[in-house]
C-alpha cells in the first residue's frame, strides 16, 4: 500500500515527525509511506535522530515496493542549493510545501498512491508566495473538482465531521442553513457507510447556548438545523438533534454516536483536543481519494530542538492504511 506523504513546511516540525513516524512504518510491510519533499531536509533529520536509515530518491512512484531499510524520497531537485531555515515563514518554504502538496493530490487523483498523509503547512508562508489556498483543504476541492470539501478530526472514539473550517466566527453563523447543514449530514452518511459503518449514528450540534432553549436564545435551531435532520431521516439516515454543544461530545465519548456533526471550527476543535491532543488527525470528505493528516501546525517554536511527538502523524499513516484496506473505519 502506497501512501505519500508530504513533508509540510520545511521549516517546521514536519520532517522530524515524519522521520521518527517512518521508523515505525518500516516495520510494517503492508504500509510504503513515499515522503514528497526537500531529500537533504529529510537526510538530515535522519542524521539529527540517528537512524541508520537508507534514503532513495525516485522521480517517480511506480515500480517501487516495500523495504524494511529504505526510506523512498520523491524530490523535484528544485531546492538542491536553498537551505530552509527552521522556525521561520518564508516564501521560499510556502512556495516548496504548496507544490509538494499538488503533486501529492496528482498522484492520489492518477491512481498513483492509496492514500494521501500531510505534515503542516504554515498558512503565512502561502501567503508570503501569494497563493489564493488557504490550506490544504482548498487545493483538494480545486484539483479534484468537488462541490463540497469537508474535514473531520478523530481522537480515538471521538469523531467531529465540521460544517465549515476556515471562516471567521460570523461568517461561519451565517453559513448554518438548512441546505448546507443537510448537505454536510448526507456527505458524512455517505463516508462512513463507505468506511464500513452500517447505520451510521449521526449527532448534530446545535449554534446556540442549550440548542436555543425553545427559541429563546436564537432561532437557527428551528429554521435552519432541525428541518435539515428532518429531510434527512426521510432517507432513512439516521441523524438526530440538534444538541446542545455542552453535552454532545461526552455522549460521543460514551459511543451514542458513531459521529458529531459541529457547526463551526472551534465548537469540534476544542473538544478534540481536550480529549486526545497527541492522538488527534484530520481526514477530508468529500473527494475522491483517502486524506488523512496531523491535527497540530508547524510549531517552529521547537522546530530546532528535536523533541516534537509523532503520535499524530502515526495514528494519521495508520488511519490512512485502514480507510484505503479492508479494516475502513476502527
Amino acid at each position: 500500500m502506497k501512501i505519500a506523504t508530504t513533508i509540510g513546511d520545511p521549516s517546521g516540525i514536519g520532517p522530524e515527525v515524519i522521520v521518527k513516524s517512518i521508523r515505525y512504518f518500516l516495520e510494517n510491510s503492508e504500509i510504503l509511506p513515499i515522503v514528497i519533499g526537500d531529500s537533504k531536509t529529510v537526510i538530515e533529520m535522519l542524521k539529527i535522530n540517528k537512524l541508520q536509515i537508507e534514503t532513495r530518491i525516485v522521480d517517480s512512484v511506480k515500480n517501487i515496493s516495500p523495504s524494511k531499510k529504505t526510506i523512498f524520497i520523491f524530490d523535484d531537485n528544485k531546492w538542491k542549493n536553498h537551505q530552509f531555515v527552521k522556525g521561520i515563514n518564508s516564501k521560499e518554504a510556502g512556495i516548496a510545501s504548496h507544490n509538494w502538496v499538488e503533486y501529492a493530490t496528482d498522484l492520489a487523483l492518477n491512481g498513483d498512491v492509496d492514500a494521501i498523509c500531510t505534515a503542516p503547512i504554515n498558512k503565512e508562508s502561502w501567503q508570503l508566495a501569494k497563493f489564493k489556498d488557504i490550506g490544504h483543504q482548498e487545493i483538494f476541492k480545486r484539483k479534484s473538482k468537488s462541490d463540497y470539501v469537508a474535514t473531520m478530526l478523530v481522537s480515538k472514539n471521538l469523531r467531529c465531521m465540521h460544517l465549515s473550517t476556515h471562516l471567521s466566527l460570523s461568517e461561519a453563523c451565517k453559513y448554518v442553513t438548512k441546505k448546507n447543514v443537510e448537505r454536510a449530514i448526507r456527505l458524512t452518511h455517505k463516508h462512513f457507510t463507505e468506511w464500513g459503518i452500517n447505520n451510521p449514528k449521526i449527532g448534530v450540534a446545535a449554534l446556540n447556548p442549550h440548542a436555543s432553549d425553545g427559541g429563546l436564545i436564537g432561532d437557527t435551531e428551528d429554521k435552519e438545523i432541525l428541518p435539515a435532520i428532518k429531510n434527512c431521516n426521510k432517507d432513512g439516515i439516521n441523524a438526530t438533534g440538534p444538541h446542545p454543544a455542552d453535552s454532545i461530545f461526552y455522549d460521543a465519548i460514551r459511543n451514542k454516536y458513531d459521529v458529531v456533526v459541529v457547526m463551526y471550527h472551534d465548537q469540534g476543535h476544542i473538544p478534540i483536543k481536550v480529549y486526545g491532543f497527541e492522538e488527534s488527525i484530520s481526514v477530508n470528505l468529500g473527494v475522491s481519494f483517502i486524506r488523512t493528516s496531523v491535527d497540530h501546525g508547524t510549531a517552529f517554536d521547537i522546530a530546532k530542538k528535536n523533541i516534537a511527538n509523532p503520535t499524530s502523524m502515526i495514528e494519521a499513516i495508520k488511519l490512512a492504511k485502514n480507510l484505503s484496506g479492508k479494516s475502513k473505519l476502527v
